[in-house]
């Protein structure tokens, strides 16, 4: 009734009219005329619901609701279909949440959405999936038995029971023969958050128990832990190739450094990504590595998103009769599909001339396979005859002489109105200093006094009318009358930048700065800029102690209400050049690679070298000035050759700029690279040996640094025979970190004299021999012991001599006597057994030698004599500082032969 009865107004001529043109606008909808009202706008969501099938509390809640003028009524959909609250008594309405009492798995899982309702339209809410969670328990049979040999790597299998939600849900712990006693990470041992199965890298005695797997789902609240499964290491010989050396993990991204947002965790074994962005997405690297080589493992992380809107849609009012165009689009990966609803019912955005029926309530949905966003707005169709309450011209404009002025006109007005303008009586048409815009505002050109005056402007639809006065004042215009200069300072100096201006006096003015466009801010900035402090109209500008990012075009703008002008200047700042960029590695070698950069920022001073820097995978923390060809890298090269880098070994470069002005930050590290493997330069050193049991001869030998293996199966050869024989016999021994090789053999006879040598190899090639060292086959049987006495001084121990005494007992020997040696003094013992073959290892132990015995005599002060005994009285001796305390006197008689004492 209402339409119909506007819409008579509307073609009426008479009532229409009279009606329209009222000073106060009556705007009308398809609804009403209560600006209060509006449609329904979300509050709160359903949100996907796991429902544990062992809840204590028997009911589902899914949460509706919306904000809305009149409040809203609600009605729930399950997988597409009405839910109808009468034919389903689980099903409860309070408010607009839908309550589910005692569930029924097989009738109340699916996809859930809310709609919202009142006279303005209806939105649906999100879409909301229900499922029921569980997790079983474990099989109660046995686990068998997990033998491994010592030294070796071992996997217990969890295999989880069945469950729901699925893969990556659950978490995973494992349990040492009792709970809760639960097995520490380190970088021997790593649990699968995926399968569950526990790593042990590397067997010994102490992994000895019974394990058990322990599993919890936190969406259920609910943990599980199997039957125990008995780990037993079984012994192996020490020296049995079968022992595998913990390895050391290590991460890296092929295409680039590892992101900020990562970490690493479990001894390295786990690399998390936080808050994954797209730049994330690419190839991953984990390596493993040991002395006894190094294996790895690429995978490559692809990354999509969820949906997100990259232009959206608000509630808006449109003129009856105007074009309008709703638009919303999303990003996301893959790309979304977008379609629209309106009143929450597919619908096609057609507008072509807005009516009241188009108004409603709109929605946008986005989906793609990770999910669903929408976007809502009320559409209002209004009409309204011309009215200038709420904007009107404003009463008193400004303009400044032969500047520009524009006095604007905006009143409310659906359809739009058509504006004109006068000045005074006269009516204006657009000109060469006048032009009437399409929004209705006219601007004037070149004002002059002449111009002052009272300005109308008039608004008309087929609805009514309206106009508005303004009046228009000139002031004398704003100019520039000390203009700044350029600058140019070194970093670390102060700049002054000079700015005056006159105005009318009428008005205020301030002054304005800018650095490249921004506005400098005073209170942030304030180490180091400052305003003159005398004010008034000079607004002069000092920059203190200068920085390289102070270069820049700096502009005063002096300004008053009316107007403004501006002067501009450029400060040069000049200092040590910026860190070069994009730098890489484009050729490899076995012991050079050829870097490759951008250059950086010089800094208004011209790059007068470049240094190279590396740093290898055995010194991660150590930059170290590369060595490169030629020796001086010039300003302006852009290219190096890295030289005298050794084989098999990951590098990382960086580069630094010089100028005459110093110095600049090294720029930021190159991708990490491995230099190609080439044949091992370095032998063994400190080559010995024999001795050992009878019918042997031990060969000792000081292992080759990781750094020096120079490429992927290292090992050594090892080449000895007796003094007097032509052939030398040769073994192998693939262990890089052997340091001894015994060969056993029933012809050696006791104390015979060999030469050997050691050389190293890769899969590459040999190495050269080391020097031939002499050493001896076993004795038989006896060994000497040598002693060594290191005298020190408290508390620094400082080696003040070295005394030895040696013993040729045989090896039961276990006592003797050391003599000649220091009162009051701390002694470092050592104590080796010893050999044709050279000596053991020593044990120490740590002693203190008494002090002196008293130097001074005790004093006889009486005797007597009487009958068969003789009484004696001395005098005590105080010890001195370096003496020992006093324990007791000794008294000693001599018969001599004339019978007296």
């Amino acid at each position: 009734m209402l339409l119909s009865s506007i819409s008579g107004l509307i073609r009426s001529k008479g009532s229409a009219y009279f009606f329209f043109v009222k000073p106060v606008c009556l705007c009308v909808s398809l609804l009403s005329d209560d600006a209060t009202g509006y449609g329904p706008v979300f509050e709160d969501q359903p949100v996907d619901t796991i429902y544990p099938e062992e809840s204590p509390e028997a009911k589902i809640t899914m949460s509706c609701r919306a904000r809305a003028n009149p409040p809203a009524t609600y009605t729930w959909r399950l997988n597409s279909r009405n839910i109808d609250l009468d034919e389903d008594n689980h099903y409860t309405l309070v408010g607009g949440n839908l309550v589910i009492s005692n569930p029924i798995k097989n009738k109340h899982i699916g996809k859930y959405t809310c709609k919202a309702t009142n006279n303005y339209g209806t939105v649906v809410s999100r879409e909301a999936a229900v499922q029921f969670g569980y997790l079983d328990f474990f099989s109660s049979e046995e686990r068998e038995a997990v033998y491994v040999k010592e030294g070796t790597g071992a996997v217990l299998l969890c295999a989880p029971p069945p469950h729901y939600p699925g893969k990556y849900q659950l978490s995973f712990r494992w349990i040492l023969n009792e709970f809760p006693v639960f097995i520490p990470l380190d970088k021997r041992r790593f649990i699968s958050q995926t399968t569950g199965n526990l790593f042990i890298s590397k067997v010994d005695s102490s992994d000895s128990g019974n394990y058990s797997c322990f599993v919890s789902s936190a969406s259920i609240a609910k943990s599980v832990f199997s039957k125990f499964i008995p780990l037993v290491p079984l012994k192996t010989v020490a020296s049995s190739p079968l022992h595998s050396p913990i390895p050391q993990i290590r991460w890296r991204k092929m295409d680039g450094e590892l992101p900020a947002n990562h970490e690493v965790s479990m001894a390295g074994a786990h690399l998390q990504l936080y808050h994954v962005q797209y730049e994330d997405e690419g190839t991953y690297e984990c390596e493993a590595l040991n002395s006894k080589g190094k294996d790895w493992h690429r995978a490559r992380v692809s990354v999509e998103a969820f949906p997100e809107w990259t232009e959206s849609i608000s509630s808006t009012e449109r003129d009856i009769s105007s074009d309008y165009t709703m638009s919303c689009e999303a990003s996301g990966k893959p790309k979304p599909h977008v379609h629209w609803l309106k009143n929450g019912i597919s619908h096609d955005l057609k507008f072509s001339g807005l009516t009241f029926e188009n108004s409603g309530m709109y929605q946008c949905r986005a989906e793609n396979r990770h999910g669903v966003v929408y976007a809502d707005a009320e559409l209002r169709v209004i009409a309204c005859a011309p009215t200038f309450e709420h904007n009107p011209v404003k009463r008193r404009i400004l303009g400044a002489k032969n500047g520009r002025v524009v006095l604007e006109c905006r009143p409310k007005a659906a359809p739009k109105a058509s504006l004109s303008w006068s000045k005074g009586s006269e009516l204006l048409f657009n000109s060469s200093r006048m032009l009437i815009w399409e929004d209705g505002s006219l601007e004037i050109l070149n004002v002059t006094r002449a111009d002052e005056g009272r300005y109308t402007c008039f608004a008309e639809n087929d609805r009514g009318k309206a106009n508005s006065t303004g009046f228009l004042s000139i002031t004398e215009a704003t100019k520039i009358t000390l203009a700044p200069s350029n600058a140019d300072v070194t970093a670390g100096e102060s700049a002054s930048m000079q700015c005056a201006a006159s105005h009318d006096l009428t008005l205020d003015i301030t002054f304005v700065w800018t650095m490249d466009g921004r506005s400098i801010d005073f209170d942030r900035d304030g180490s180091h800029y400052e305003r003159n402090p005398n004010g008034g109209s000079s607004g002069e500008l000092v920059i203190k102690n200068t920085q390289l990012n102070h270069s820049g075009r700096y502009t005063c703008t002096a300004q008053t209400p009316v107007d403004n002008v501006s002067a501009s200047a450029d400060l040069v700042v000049r200092g040590p050049p910026g860190p070069p960029g994009g730098v890489r590695v484009e050729e490899i070698r076995n012991k050079s690679v050829r870097l490759i950069w951008s250059r950086g920022a010089d800094n208004h001073s011209p790059i007068s070298k470049y240094t190279v820097q590396c740093r290898d995978s055995f010194s991660q923390e150590d930059w170290r000035d590369a060595t490169t060809s030629p020796p001086d890298v010039e300003g302006n090269a852009e290219a190096a050759m890295v030289v005298d880098l050794f084989p098999w070994t990951e590098y990382e470069f960086r580069v630094i700029a010089t100028n005459t002005l110093g110095t600049g930050d090294p720029s930021s590290p190159s991708p990490k690279v491995t230099t190609l493997e080439a044949v091992p330069v370095v032998a063994p050193s400190d080559i010995g040996g024999g001795g050992g049991t009878s019918k042997e001869l031990t060969i000792t030998w000081t292992p080759v640094q990781p750094q020096y293996y120079y490429g992927r199966n290292f090992g050594y050869i090892i080449a000895f025979k007796p003094h007097d024989v032509y052939e030398w016999m040769k073994v192998t021994v693939a262990d890089p970190e052997a340091k001894h090789y015994v060969h056993k053999d029933s012809s050696i006879h006791a104390s015979t004299e060999f030469q050997v040598k050691v050389k190293a190899f890769n899969i590459k090639g040999e190495g050269p021999y080391s020097l031939t060292a002499v050493i001896y086959s076993a004795q038989d049987g006896k060994l000497r012991s040598r002693i060594s006495l290191l005298l020190m001084e408290s508390p620094t121990l400082i080696i003040r001599g070295k005394t030895e005494k040696r013993t040729t007992d045989h090896c039961t020997l276990s006592t003797t006597r050391l003599e000649n040696m220091r009162p009051n003094s701390p002694y470092l013992i050592e104590v080796r057994a010893y050999n044709a073959a050279g000596y053991g290892p020593p044990s120490h132990h740590q002693i203190y030698t008494k002090k002196a015995p008293p130097s001074r005599p005790p004093k006889i002060i009486s005797k007597k004599l009487k009958g068969t005994s003789v009484n004696i009285v001395w005098e005590h001796v105080e010890p001195l500082a370096n003496e020992s305390t006093i324990d007791g006197y000794k008294v000693c008689a001599v018969l001599q032969m004339h019978g007296s004492l």
